[in-house]
C-alpha cells in the first residue's frame, strides 16, 4: 500500500512518520512539507491513502483532495487538523476519515483499519480491454464513445503493442498503410490524440497514456485485458483465445500467428 502524508507542520508530520515506521513498516510512504511537491509525486505514483493537513499554504488540504481524487476515484483521504472548522468539506468529498491533532496511535490505527476504500477494493481496475473478438474498451462496465472510431483504434494499438512506446509514424502505418497525404494524415493524428486525452480527461483516467515526444503507451498495469490475462496465466486465465482477435481491424492479422503458436503449445501442456 502506498501513503502518502502532507503536513506543513514538521512536529506533525514526524508523528506520522513515526506512527507508520512503528505501525505499517511494510507500507510505502511519502512524506511532504508541501501539498505542491506532494501532488507532484501522486502524478507519479499511484496513491492508496492520503494523511492530509486540511489547512496548508500554496494548496490547501480540502484542494489537494480534490485533486487526488481526480486522479485515483478510490484513493482514501484522511484529515489531519487541528480543528473542526473543515470537517464538512473533507465530508463533501467522501474523506475515509477526519482525525483532530494531536491524534493517539490508537485512533490513527482505527482509521488505518477502516478505510472507506480497503485495499481488496483498490485491486479493482475500472478498465477492461477486451481485445478477443472485436476490440471494445470500457469503463466502469461501460463502453467507451470517443468523438472519432479512429481514436478507439489507436488505444487497440496501444494495447496490442503491451505497454511499448508506439510512434506517431508506427500508429500512422498501422491506420492507414499507404493511404493518402503524410501530412493530412499527422494533423489528423493530431485530432484523434487530442479527443484521446479529452475522453479519457473526462472519465478520470489520468495516467492511463504514458506521452513521450512523437510516441505514446498505454500504462498495463492500471487495465485489466483478456489478453494480458491470458498471456500471464496461460492455462489458468479465466480468458481463452480461440483464433479471434481485435477482428475489426485489418493490421491484427499479424499478429494472429503469434497467438496460435501460443495457443497451440498451451494446448499441448494439457497433454
Amino acid at each position: 500500500m502506498k501513503i502518502l502524508a502532507v503536513d506543513d507542520d514538521n512536529a506533525s508530520l514526524k508523528k506520522i512518520k513515526s506512527f507508520f515506521s512503528k505501525n505499517f513498516p511494510d507500507h510505502i510512504c511519502y512524506y511532504y512539507d508541501s501539498s505542491l511537491s506532494a501532488l507532484a509525486k501522486a502524478r507519479e505514483e499511484e496513491i492508496d491513502v492520503a494523511f492530509l493537513d486540511a489547512k496548508m499554504p500554496e494548496l490547501s488540504g480540502i484542494d489537494l483532495g480534490k485533486y487526488l481524487t481526480e486522479l485515483y476515484p478510490y484513493i482514501n483521504l484522511i484529515y489531519f487538523s487541528d480543528d473542526k472548522e473543515l470537517a464538512y468539506e473533507a465530508m463533501q468529498l467522501h474523506a475515509s476519515g477526519y482525525v483532530l491533532k494531536p491524534g493517539s496511535d490508537k485512533i490513527l490505527t482505527k482509521e488505518m483499519e477502516a478505510l472507506r476504500y480497503p485495499e481488496i477494493r483498490k485491486k479493482y481496475k475500472r478498465i477492461f480491454a477486451q481485445t478477443f473478438g472485436n476490440f471494445e474498451l470500457f469503463v466502469d462496465g461501460e463502453p467507451v464513445e470517443f468523438k472519432y472510431k479512429r481514436t478507439k483504434e489507436i488505444v487497440a494499438l496501444l494495447i496490442n503493442n503491451k505497454g511499448a512506446q508506439t510512434t506517431n509514424g508506427e500508429i500512422i502505418a498501422s491506420l492507414w498503410e499507404d493511404d493518402g497525404d503524410p501530412d493530412k494524415k499527422l494533423s489528423y493524428l493530431c485530432n484523434l490524440r487530442q479527443d484521446l486525452q479529452n475522453t479519457f480527461t473526462k472519465l478520470k483516467l489520468d495516467g492511463i497514456i504514458l506521452k513521450q515526444r512523437g510516441s505514446m503507451a498505454i500504462a498495463r498495469d492500471k487495465i485489466e485485458c483478456d489478453l494480458y490475462d491470458w498471456l500471464e496465466n496461460k492455462n489458468e486465465s479465466k480468458y481463452k483465445y480461440t483464433g479471434d482477435y481485435m477482428n475489426q481491424y485489418s493490421w491484427s492479422e499479424f499478429y494472429h500467428a503469434e497467438l496460435d503458436e501460443i495457443s497451440y503449445d498451451l494446448e499441448d501442456e494439457d497433454f
